[in-house]
């Protein structure tokens, strides 16, 4: 009889043992996962998806010199392929298309004949900043803008200074800025025709 008692009770005590071990893992489980719902949460509403176009900024206009939809855009000077000197801030009073670029990169490849169309067809100022330190040499950049039959400034970053100062990474990355020198749009990757008329007739 004890001992019928006693296998009860260390059957009962183990089975307790096995339950309460699941229970705690299932409880440690569902803790991480509420902890990920969080970090994925945070990161939505703070914007990490990390879009290829970026005109959902903030569209707070400043007077601060930034990189952000409203900032002042970041002034630069650079020398065309001619050695003309040509200044960004030169050029207040007009809407401008800024555009970091390379020889050796496809969605560029795929984007200038937009670029050329959109140049010819509306009243802005294209600036094509070539990434120059990155490519075999200058020649390749007057034979591609030969190529494509590129008629707007094509400028020299010859040591990416000015691809730095705009934090570039993917390329193409174009900024369209208004005539008062404010950036109202910023595109990571290659625009088309339509998404440049779109975006230049919302600015001034």
């Amino acid at each position: 009889m004890k001992k019928g008692i006693i296998i009860v009770v260390l059957t009962g005590m183990f089975v307790w043992a096995i339950y309460d071990l699941a229970f705690d893992s299932q409880d440690k489980q569902q803790a991480q996962d509420d902890a990920f719902t969080v970090e994925e949460d945070a990161a939505e509403g703070s914007g990490g998806s990390g879009g290829s176009t970026g005109g959902s900024d903030d569209n707070t206009e400043t007077d601060s010199v930034g990189l952000q939809v409203g900032n002042i855009a970041p002034d630069f000077q650079l020398k065309t392929m001619g050695g003309e000197q040509i200044k960004l801030s030169e050029l207040r009073g007009q809407r401008v298309m800024v555009n970091f670029w390379a020889t050796w990169c496809p969605p560029c490849r795929a984007e200038v004949p937009d670029l050329q169309k959109f140049y010819e067809n509306k009243d802005i100022e294209i600036l094509a900043v070539n990434l120059t330190g990155t490519e075999s040499s200058r020649s390749d950049v007057q034979e591609f803008s030969e190529e494509f039959g590129m008629t707007f400034p094509i400028l020299m970053d010859e040591n990416t200074e000015v691809a730095n100062q705009y934090q570039i990474q993917p390329i193409p990355s174009s900024f369209m800025i208004d005539s008062d020198g404010r950036i109202q749009f910023k595109a990571l990757g290659a625009m088309n025709y339509e998404m440049m008329v779109q975006e230049f007739e919302k600015m001034q």
